[in-house]
């Protein structure tokens, strides 16, 4: 099984609300903790918030993803951080262990490309000054599989042959050192709004819209 380099299990015990989930259950070890756990970033765009009802007449985007920790090291400052980040992988995974994957029940606009309802997996070309967020229809495995060859675990055989999109990502350091990786949606609208990853004291963001509806078969 492909192991990630992201450090080993956190030491802290997790903390239990309710006297009652002491009774009759084991407490969790730090042995039984992934060292990164799983994460989800969700919004909802494309409709209006009605006191009564709630959101409406909008859709659902999430990204799903793990979640490594920062453990004390320079994540983005060494000349290897690249290698030490793809892991023997053509392109960063960006997050850890599994495949980070886009998940919308609308369809977007990034960069002029037309993303239609549906999951994808992403994935970010890293270089010195330069991030390139790939948005590709690769499928990911749940659970790695060596000899699966028709999806991925992390971005191992990843090929850029199934690419959506390609776009360069805005960079911006941080004041503050972020601890755990994290997806997050910013600025957001009901139009559309920024994806942003967050790790150290680095922030790389592309914008994105809710698409126009398609008429006589092409898009507006």
């Amino acid at each position: 099984m492909v192991l990630s380099r992201f450090g080993i299990a956190a030491s802290a015990a997790i903390l239990v609300a309710g006297a009652e989930l002491f009774a009759g259950a084991g407490i969790t070890t730090a042995q039984d903790r992934p060292a990164s756990p799983a994460g989800a970033a969700a919004t909802q765009i494309g409709g209006t918030f009605d006191p009564r009802s709630g959101y409406v007449n909008g859709g659902w985007i999430e990204v799903r993803y793990g979640r490594p920790l920062r453990r004390g090291r320079d994540i983005f400052g060494p000349p290897d951080f690249i290698a030490f980040l793809n892991d023997g992988a053509p392109v960063w995974r960006a997050g850890a262990n599994l495949t980070t994957r886009l998940i919308t029940e609308l369809p977007l606009v990034i960069d002029e490309t037309r993303l239609e309802p549906g999951e994808y997996t992403m994935f970010i070309q890293l270089g010195p000054e330069r991030w390139i967020l790939i948005i590709s229809q690769w499928p990911a495995q749940e659970r790695y599989d060596y000899h699966d060859r028709t999806a991925l675990f992390g971005a191992y055989g990843y090929t850029p042959d199934r690419d959506v999109l390609r776009t360069d990502m805005t960079l911006q350091p941080l004041p503050m050192s972020f601890e755990q990786l994290s997806w997050q949606f910013l600025d957001v609208t009901p139009e559309g709004g920024r994806l942003a990853l967050i790790w150290d004291k680095q922030m790389a963001s592309v914008p994105f819209r809710v698409a126009p509806p398609k008429t006589g078969g092409a898009d507006e």
